[in-house]
């Protein structure tokens, strides 16, 4: 086992606050299929890609992988006969590492999975990497103790294993990692994080098949931003505590700009490409404007159309003596506007190119060139930043909040002076609502979450399936209620096309891929619905603070409750109704009977057969 630097901090107790001893004191629920000690497991079809189209590319990316069935995890009293039944728990050896930015409730995920090997045989081990991927590559560890979880239970941060580079992607990290899992004789490595990690979990995931290591793969959705949304995976552990807390902060900021009467706020929010984030604080909060990162890419607005949007809002507010407000934008929509998103990718080929920051300029197009020097001297200092390791802009660095205060400050004061604005003088304030949740103490939900998916993470090595992510859906409801099973990485896939040349289209690599703000979906309609009312009538809510007791600690993300995303729990109840026909409809059933039924299959199979083909491009958003 490899060595920890006698300097280090990494798994030192933490000194806990009379609060944060009451919260470590808090024991989560688990559902009835996790009770017990004995796993009981229902394999299902197996699971394809959500797009036919892609199952050609993605098999062939992960012939040892693609084409795994579903696994549903079940209560000691479920009837099922076909299920499988693992009483016997041998002593195993699992590590675990945090692979992704640092989400609220990680350090529950590793508490469950801990509570479960340790049920099931208490002389199994739980080490931990050091440092993210990099202790992974370097085998840094520390062996987990029920000593060294106890003040990092329901505790927010990444702080008791730490994170670094967030990934496991090149040929030397890969084969470093599969060494360092080999050395350690490893039955399973348990990677926590979003949807980049995840993906190249499923890439170990292959690589250790084919090559016949016995190390078994498995992912946990765990990111802030929310993200990682499909079929399978209802929402993210984090996304829950990053939303409640800034809609507090958002929830403060209201009134005050109330009070005073001469304040405009601009609020940039974390979130990275998708808006879920600022459309969840948005139902949470009440602010009087949100601009959704999918709404400009969808509408293709540019920057002059955003800031006419608002400087138009501001206007027919000051209309009715109102001179304050509160705009809330998500720090992805820098890449959603058009050509910020091309001068973004211009000057990130120059970077590739070894162009130094200071001579970027006066390499642009003339295009972009002019975009450039109209931008304010701060954001182009910005923009030169170099890109993330998955080639994006570094958009927390990106105050693209103060871009468009700036902007609209100065359409207003032209509006002012040209006479067709007759309000007050346009003040704003900025701020980036980012870090500061980062590390927050969980919520009650994402603990909860967070702990259950720890055990389904045992269920999963349990059952000696490789390359699956741990899932729970049913969330909505009551931990009673909740339904825990694993889905391959692979079924979550897709694969990005795009025109590489006139002569035809390049079909990117398999990954998972973020999730974004669906604007069909429950949860933008609502947010429509109301869109008017906020803008106008200054309704702002206040959520109040995360709570384990009292009226607020049974909340849940309002987008999550609005949905009807237990996709599991659909296909169980279609299951049982294809049963109940196959009841009904026997020999000995009436003309009548067996006519509707031939009817009524032979319609929704056709229906059925046109929806599931590649040409069909209306398919539902589940």
């Amino acid at each position: 086992m490899g060595s920890v630097a006698m300097d280090s901090d990494y798994g030192a107790p933490r000194e806990l606050s009379p609060l944060q001893k009451a919260r470590a004191l808090y024991q989560p629920e688990l559902p009835p299929c996790l009770q017990g000690t004995t796993v009981r497991v229902e394999y299902g079809d197996a699971a394809i890609a959500v797009d036919v189209a892609d199952a050609h590319v993605i098999s062939q990316a992960f012939p040892h992988t693609y084409g795994q069935p579903l696994a549903h995890f079940l209560r000691k009293m479920a009837n099922v006969p076909d299920a499988t039944i693992i009483a016997e728990h041998p002593v195993v050896r699992v590590g675990v590492v945090f692979s992704g930015r640092q989400s609220p409730g990680g350090h529950n995920v590793i508490w469950g999975l801990y509570d479960a090997i340790k049920a099931h045989n208490s002389n199994s081990k739980l080490i931990g990497f050091l440092g993210g991927t990099d202790g992974l590559f370097a085998q840094k560890t520390m062996e987990i103790t029920g000593e060294a979880l106890s003040s990092y239970r329901n505790q927010g941060g990444y702080d008791m294993l730490g994170r670094t580079r967030d990934q496991i992607r090149t040929i030397e990290q890969v084969k470093a990692a599969m060494a360092t899992c080999q050395a350690l004789k490893l039955d399973a490595l348990v990677i926590i994080g979003g949807v980049t990690s995840n993906t190249d979990a499923a890439q170990l995931a292959e690589t250790f098949a084919e090559s016949k290591c016995q190390t078994k793969v498995v992912g946990v959705p765990v990111t802030l931003n929310g993200d990682l949304k499909n079929q399978f995976v209802e929402t993210t552990v984090g996304f829950d505590t990053i939303c409640m807390v800034n809609s507090q902060l958002i929830s403060n900021v209201c009134p005050d700009a109330l009070s005073a009467e001469k304040y405009y706020y601009f609020i940039r929010l974390m979130g990275r490409k998708a808006s879920h984030v600022a459309l969840e604080c948005a139902l949470q909060s009440h602010p009087n404007m949100v601009i959704l990162g999918e709404e400009v890419s969808t509408s293709k607005l540019t920057i002059s159309d955003i800031t006419k949007q608002i400087c138009d809002a501001v206007q027919a507010r000051a209309e009715t003596d109102k001179y304050h407000g509160v705009v809330l934008i998500p720090e992805g929509l820098v890449e959603s506007i058009p050509e910020l998103y091309a001068l973004l990718q211009e000057i990130h080929g120059l970077h590739n190119k070894g162009v130094s920051v200071e001579n970027m300029s006066s390499h642009l197009s003339p295009w972009a060139s002019a975009l450039f020097e109209f931008l304010p001297p701060f954001i182009r200092k910005q923009l030169l930043l170099h890109p993330e390791s998955d080639d994006s802009a570094q958009l927390s660095q990106i105050e693209t909040e103060k871009l468009l205060a700036q902007l609209v400050e100065t359409e207003m004061n032209k509006r002012l002076k040209e006479g067709t604005y007759k309000g007050k003088k346009f003040n704003a304030i900025c701020h980036f609502f980012g870090y500061q949740a980062r590390g927050a103490l969980p919520s009650k939900f994402d603990c909860d979450y967070a702990y259950v998916l720890g055990h389904v993470c045992y269920h999963i090595l349990a059952a000696g399936l490789n390359g699956y992510m741990a899932t729970v859906t049913n969330l909505k409801n009551p931990v009673n209620k909740w339904k825990c099973g694993s889905a391959p990485i692979t079924s979550m896939m897709t694969v990005k096309r795009w025109s590489g040349s006139p002569a035809g289209s390049q079909i990117g690599k398999p990954a998972v891929h973020m999730a974004s703000v669906d604007l069909r979906g429950k949860a933008y309609e609502l947010l429509r619905q109301n869109s008017s009312s906020f803008l106008m009538e200054d309704i702002y809510r206040n959520p109040g603070p995360l709570q384990f007791e009292g009226p607020g600690a049974e909340t849940k993300p309002i987008s999550l409750c609005v949905e009807d995303r237990d996709y599991m729990g659909r296909i169980k109840q279609l299951q049982e109704y294809l049963e109940k026909v196959k009841s009904i409809v026997k020999p000995g059933c009436s003309q009548d009977v067996l006519k509707a039924a031939l009817s009524a299959m032979a319609s929704v199979t056709e229906m059925l057969t046109i929806m599931s083909s590649p040409s069909f491009s209306g398919q539902a958003t589940i």
